[in-house]
């Protein structure tokens, strides 16, 4: 349990830290991005001087440097427009074949969407008052002017764009990479639990073996010893769990089974096994429910869920035991009375490792989990818990067909 809380705890350090890498690389653009447009504004504003000086030039202006820095602008979209909306210049503006049919209706709707955005200067026709809008000198709103109307240049907009782009395969990566990881850990898990599986049925057999043959001994020598068949059950027992183990490790082949028997078998064996305090009630329906499954290993998921429940009511209370035929599947519920599930832990409860029993390897879940839902197909899940109210689990299969 404390093993899976600290794997939690490192998961949400993991995404806070990818949350302020985030935002710490969002801000670094923005800002980045920001000044771009102020370095942009500031050339458009150099720009917008240059076509005022061009406009006023006479014989004694030096036209070299003007004409330098308006030709310089090969990057910013530029558009010219007077007063009243009419376009007489335009520069870096891209046009598709569509637009190029009517290039000064796209540019003159081009030019008023900047207008509307704020980028834009205004330059006055006169040549000793000319003054940008930004300027500290408020000019006459009466004299005729000039709207250099510009937009952001491709260059900035790939740069205001490229933080989430970068992001997004950062997070795909991320994302790829947990799964890979993730898949990886399961692989192993699957390799751990298959060795397990068949290293203890094969453990199991020789002393099994051993056994059985002393039970046949017995037999002979004391064939009125009312212990002797208990013990032979026992041994049994013992065979048919060391058979369980060695059909982890592969895919045994469902075949037809009437549910009613297995839940029967199941009863019946925890009935022998556990405090008369303990009530288990059945509640099946009356015709058989056949379905496609291993009996025995089924057996092995609804036996450890009644185990589980005995212990959570500390070997006193009651189990149902329900099968519900649901036309195209049918679904198993073990209800229990006892000390119930913190909601924190529903969803680790099928987690390998996790167990709130003092003593324990909290595995027996986590192997119901791989045979119903990678054997059988099916789904089980805590269907309802309350702590000091008692847990509920639900098995859901298919029906045949």
């Amino acid at each position: 349990m404390q093993w899976t809380d600290r794997i939690r705890q490192v998961k949400i350090i993991l995404v806070i830290a990818a949350i302020v890498i985030a935002v710490v690389s969002l801000l670094a653009s923005h800002y980045l991005v920001k000044d771009l447009s102020n370095e942009e504004r500031n050339k458009m504003e150099t720009w917008a001087e240059a076509l005022n000086a061009l406009n006023n030039a006479d014989e004694n202006t030096d036209m070299s440097l003007v004409l330098k820095v308006i030709q310089s602008n090969n990057t910013i979209p530029v558009i010219v427009m007077d007063s009243d909306g009419v376009v007489s210049d335009y520069r870096n503006i891209e046009m598709t074949a569509k637009t190029a049919s009517d290039s000064m209706a796209y540019v003159s709707r081009y030019g008023r969407r900047m207008y509307d955005t704020g980028n834009y200067i205004k330059i006055y026709l006169t040549a000793t008052d000319s003054v940008a809008e930004d300027s500290l000198e408020v000019p006459d709103e009466s004299r005729p002017y000039t709207l250099v109307c510009y937009d952001e240049s491709t260059l900035l907009k790939r740069l205001s764009q490229y933080p989430y782009w970068q992001l997004g395969v950062v997070m795909i990566f991320v994302v790829v990479a947990i799964f890979a990881l993730l898949a990886s850990k399961r692989a192993e898990q699957n390799k751990v639990w298959v060795g397990l599986s068949k290293e203890t049925a094969h453990q199991l057999g020789t002393p099994i073996s051993s056994l059985m043959a002393w039970v046949e001994i017995l037999k002979e020598n004391y064939p009125d010893d009312e212990l002797i068949p208990e013990m032979n059950k026992d041994v049994k027992r013992l065979e048919l769990i060391a058979e369980r183990f060695s059909k982890i490790g592969s895919l045994p082949e469902p075949v037809d089974a009437s549910m009613n028997e297995v839940l029967a078998h199941v009863v019946d064996y925890m009935d022998r096994r556990t405090s008369k305090k303990v009530e288990i009630v059945r509640h099946l329906p009356e015709q058989e429910v056949i379905v496609k499954m291993n009996a025995q290993l089924f057996e092995w998921v609804i036996e450890n869920l009644c185990k589980n429940a005995v212990d959570a009511m500390e070997g006193k209370g009651r189990i149902d035991l329900t099968l519900m035929d649901e036309g195209n599947r049918i679904s198993i519920e073990v209800a229990d009375n006892g000390k119930g599930i913190r909601k924190k832990d529903v969803k680790n409860v099928f987690t390998p490792g996790f167990t709130t029993k003092k003593r324990g390897w909290g595995l027996g879940l986590s192997l119901a989990k791989r045979i119903v839902e990678e054997y059988h197909k099916g789904k089980i899940f805590v269907k309802e818990s309350e702590v000091g109210k008692g847990t509920t689990f639900r098995i859901e299969l298919k029906v045949n067909g």
